[in-house]
Parts: C-alpha cells; sequence; structure tokens
C-alpha cells in the first residue's frame, strides 16, 4: 500500500475557532469505544468540539457493543461545532473497517490509514484547529505496505517543506504534573550513547523552547536535561558522556538565551520539590523520562508532537487489544489529548493575532 498523497499546503488558521480533528485509529482496537464514551462525557468533562475522522459504520457497531446510545452525525466540517452537542460529528473516510474488537486484520489497515489522512488534510488546508489521533496498530499498517514506523514519521514527511525537507519533531509527554521529552526514542538502550550528539540536544532544546513559548505560552521556558549516566557521570568517573556532550549542550542553548539546566542526576530530577525548577525535563532515552511521567500520570497524559507546523496529539497509551469491546476502556487520556489539542490551538492563534 503506498501512502496517501500530500494534501494541499496549509492555509493560515481562520481567526474563528475550528474543531478538533479525530482519526480513529487501529478499529480493532479501543479507539472507537474512548471516541464514543468521550462525547458521551461532553458536557461533564468539558469536552472541546471535535469530528471524528472515519468509518461511521464502526462507530455505530461499536456503540451498539458496548449498550451507548450515542447518536452520529455524518457531516462535514463547518457544521461539527453546531451539531456537537446534540450528536457526535463524523467525517466519513476511507474504507468499511473489517476487524472485531480485539482481533485486528490486515484488511483494516486503509481504513485507519486513509482516515488518518483525511483528518490530516482537514488540519492542513485550515478546516481543523488541530489533529488529535487515536492509536494505531504498527503491526497491521506496516504489514500492509505502510512505510513508516508510527504516526510521527508518518505526519514529519507529510510537513514536507517546498525544498523537499522535513522538520525535525520531538515527542512531549505531557501532564499538568510532568512534561518530558526524550532527545532518542524507539531505539535499543545499547545504541544511546552512540546516537547522543551535543548538536542533537542542542536542536531538541531549541524545538521544545519554541514550541512551549508558542504554544503553551511559557515567556520562558526552562529546561533540564537529564545526565545520561548514575549521578550525570560523577564529573566523568561514571561514563564521559555527560561532560563531553550533554553539558556543551546546555551551554550552548544558554548562551541563545534559552532557560536550560543540566546535566542533572535523573534519580533526583522528578519529586515534587525538584519538579518545581523547570518546565519541562529532557531525558537521554525513553524510558528515563517516560517511566516517571507515566507514575505521576499514567491515565491522563498526553502525547503531543512538537517541532512540526501543525498541532497533533495523542493519548498516551496503545490499541489495548486485550480489553477492546469491553466496555472497560478508560476515556480520560484521550480527553486530555482533546483539551490540551485545544488548549495549543488556541494559545498560538492568540499569538498569531497579537504579532
Amino acid at each position: 500500500m503506498t501512502p496517501p498523497p500530500a494534501a494541499p499546503p496549509r492555509t493560515m488558521r481562520p481567526t474563528a475557532r475550528r474543531p478538533l480533528a479525530l482519526a480513529l485509529g487501529e478499529p480493532a482496537g479501543v479507539g472507537p469505544e474512548i471516541v464514543l464514551m468521550a462525547w458521551r462525557d461532553r458536557r461533564a468533562r468539558e469536552v472541546p468540539d471535535f469530528i471524528a475522522v472515519g468509518d461511521p459504520d464502526l462507530l455505530e457497531d461499536r456503540a451498539r457493543r458496548l449498550g451507548l446510545d450515542i447518536p452520529l452525525a455524518r457531516t462535514v466540517p463547518e457544521e461539527a461545532a453546531a451539531l456537537f452537542a446534540d450528536a457526535l460529528p463524523v467525517l466519513a473516510a476511507g474504507p468499511a473497517a473489517t476487524a472485531a474488537p480485539g482481533r485486528p486484520d490486515a484488511a483494516s489497515a486503509a481504513c485507519v490509514l486513509e482516515a488518518l489522512a483525511a483528518a490530516l488534510d482537514l488540519v492542513m488546508v485550515g478546516l481543523a484547529d488541530a489533529l488529535v489521533t487515536c492509536p494505531l496498530a504498527k503491526s497491521v499498517v506496516q504489514a500492509a505496505g505502510f512505510p513508516f514506523p508510527g504516526h510521527t514519521e508518518y505526519l514529519t514527511d507529510r510537513a514536507r517543506r517546498p525544498d523537499g525537507s522535513v522538520p525535525r519533531p520531538a515527542m512531549l509527554i505531557w501532564s499538568p504534573q510532568l512534561a518530558v521529552v526524550p532527545a532518542t526514542i524507539h531505539v535499543p538502550l545499547k545504541d544511546v550513547p552512540g546516537l547522543l550528539t551535543t548538536g542533537l540536544l542542542v536542536e531538541t532544546g531549541r524545538i521544545v523552547a519554541r514550541d512551549m513559548a508558542r504554544r503553551f505560552g511559557l515567556a520562558r521556558p526552562r529546561l533540564a536535561f537529564c545526565g545520561l549516566n548514575p549521578h550525570a557521570g560523577e564529573g566523568g568517573l561514571m561514563g564521559i558522556e555527560d561532560e563531553a556532550v550533554v553539558r556543551p549542550a546546555v551551554a550552548a542553548l544558554a548562551a541563545e538565551g534559552i532557560a536550560a539546566i543540566g546535566p542533572l542526576p535523573a534519580d533526583t530530577m522528578f519529586h515534587p520539590e525538584a519538579r518545581a525548577r523547570y518546565d519541562v525535563a529532557i531525558g537521554m532515552y525513553h524510558d528515563q523520562v517516560l517511566i516517571p511521567a507515566k507514575t505521576l500520570a499514567f491515565h491522563d497524559g498526553v502525547n503531543a508532537t512538537l517541532g512540526l507546523p501543525f498541532i497533533r496529539t495523542s493519548p498516551d497509551h496503545g490499541t489495548a487489544f486485550d480489553i477492546a469491546g469491553t466496555g472497560r476502556a478508560d476515556p480520560s487520556s484521550l480527553i486530555a489529548a482533546l483539551k490540551l489539542a485545544r488548549r495549543l490551538a488556541d494559545t498560538e492563534a492568540a499569538g498569531a493575532q497579537a504579532a
């Protein structure tokens, strides 16, 4: 399967609010049901307006299975806000889903990918303010020919600039308790020291500082860099990377006027007093910062992609095939992702108008 064609260049967002575009994700997972639950809880939990993008029949079938009385309105983005109070707006996109809850099949890959492409198109042409994605099953879409490791790489490719270059994304895991960014993401731990460079850390720090200011509204974001080694290397006694790679990156960012500190011992960075010293912790590898982030906010953490020309958030969990279709799924992370996307879109729009 070839990836969907690129969308037209994104136009400037209108001053009026547009809905959020929500891609349904893997049909055999919990994505469809947490979308239904998010709309069900819209008033009690102040869920912002969104339009679900994908197979409407999939949503109707999942609602029936779970005994949820959720009226659907097959519509277009321009009408979603007016409908949202009384029905779940859905933009039909892609072929019908064939997978049953908890039983993924490759035949549903096109359903997932075309819905994702259609949701992104809405954002790129200014019909939606941000993209929110439900989890997809990487093994399913890659078996069908999807040439990207996951959502982020696909979205980065779709954000390709006119000169052919692509932006460099950064993965932010955000909650009210803690925000973290791993400098390296889904790579074996043994490869991390060889991948870490001062240039990589400087570029990551710039992306984080820029988007935390532009989209989170922080005038001067405070960045704290974890050390790679125990005790941040103990002055070189436990590894040279902290002094040779991390400290020069922090110094370079500080010289640019970015509030950066480190390298700091990671084992003392995440208690409440330490967290009060910074806005974002930048870790050297995935688990170094995702373990504390998910320990503090497992149900309401949000994955947000920084560095792209559009806003994208997603729940900080996977497809959960083991509970799909049982009604046991918790929509809290999706609701948090919707709320954060709305907040980021509003902050960016307000900043653009002020400029």
